[in-house]
């Protein structure tokens, strides 16, 4: 565990201290000009899904921002849940600053894991901006339980969670309620976590997670209404690293806090570092842009600025809200040290992780 948080907490502080740090771009940004051209930007997903709507709402001020104020599209490429797309960028973008790739942890998680479809390396990539996001973990209120204190009380009690598939990003949930010790049945086939949120409210699942801005939108008048309970939210990295309360939800407590209302102590061992990383990439760090490998240190600079800038522009702070929520963007050359957190596992945790998935759910990666 506490290779896991020193290395979380490293690669924060030095994101934090790396974005305080940028200043004006220096004269080799200065000279990169994209004037009448268009820069493609890859999502391996499909249209108006969260990554979708993610790079196309940068996308204008990517454009403001970068020399020359070239047009910026987005080309949709899905497939394998993400690989396809995104293993053929890696073999055929071109290293001139007119391919951009953006993913997910959806697509992080593969990697990690060392899934045998994948053939692209995240240390081949270079990164340009990171956006993280945040969840909550919800059980309904006729489970009897007032909130993380009380989880105990359930003992061997079943929940259910409606997935959309082991090694998706429900993935992080599954890994969370393994480390607290909770007897939940996963039940997949969710084609998003819109239907897992309407199973729930059917009472077909009995505990469930919604992202920040399905929360705020879907489940807070659920909460209201006292028909569900909040547990925890997954938390965020602040500069030092360590896990702090989500800016979007105050009053919950993240993971590290509901663990230790359940059992009177912090968590560790192997299971606890397996779900830090992945949360780190599906949740801290959940979505990088990305150059393709050796594309020059300039034009590299140029987007590291162009993202900075965009994230100060005031247009695009007054817009962000639904999109981005709360959470500072990691931009600059403070993008490095975050990426690494999303992109890096320890070879131990991902062996854990492989054996519980094979052993559990009948994944096989191989």
């Amino acid at each position: 565990m506490q290779a896991t948080l020193r290395r979380l907490k490293g690669a924060v502080a030095a994101a934090f201290v790396a974005a305080s740090l940028t200043a004006a771009a220096p004269a080799a940004a200065q000279e990169v000009d994209f004037s009448g051209q268009t820069v493609e930007w890859w999502i391996p997903f499909s249209e108006g899904g969260g990554s979708d709507v993610w790079a196309r709402f940068f996308a204008p001020y990517l454009s403001r921002h970068l020399p020359g104020n070239p047009n910026v599209i987005i080309r949709n490429v899905p497939g394998g849940g993400s690989i396809t797309g995104t293993n053929e960028f890696a073999a055929r973008a071109r290293p001139n600053g007119l391919q951009l790739l953006g993913t997910s942890g959806s697509t992080q998680f593969p990697f990690l894991l060392g899934d045998s479809r994948v053939r692209y390396d995240y240390a081949d990539f270079q990164p340009v901006l990171v956006s993280p996001t945040g969840g909550v973990v919800y059980i309904p209120a006729s489970a009897g339980v007032a909130d993380a204190s009380e989880l105990g009380e359930l003992g061997e009690t079943e929940l259910v969670y409606a997935s959309q598939g082991a090694t998706s990003l429900d993935l992080v949930p599954m890994l969370a309620f393994e480390v607290l010790g909770l007897n939940v049945r996963h039940v997949f086939g969710m084609t998003g976590r819109g239907d897992g949120r309407l199973a729930f409210e059917r009472g077909e699942a009995t505990i469930d997670y919604q992202t920040s801005s399905a929360y705020l939108t879907n489940v807070v008048p659920l909460v209201e209404a006292g028909t569900a309970v909040p547990l925890f939210s997954y938390g965020v990295l602040d500069a030092e690293g360590n896990l702090q309360r989500d800016p979007s939800f105050p009053e919950i407590p993240h993971f590290i806090e509901a663990y230790e209302m359940m059992h009177g102590e912090k968590p560790s061992g192997v299971a606890f570092e397996a779900y830090m990383s992945f949360f780190g990439s599906g949740f801290a760090a959940q979505k990088p842009a990305m150059l393709p490998k050796d594309t020059p240190e300039n034009i590299v600079q140029a987007y590291r600025d162009a993202f900075a800038a965009a994230a100060k522009d005031p247009e695009l702070i007054a817009s962000a809200g639904e999109v981005l929520g709360d959470y500072e963007q990691a931009v600059g050359d403070g993008v490095v040290p975050l990426y690494k957190v999303a992109t890096t596992i320890d070879p131990d945790a991902r062996e854990w992780v492989r054996t519980y998935l094979s052993e559990n759910h009948s994944v096989m990666l191989d």
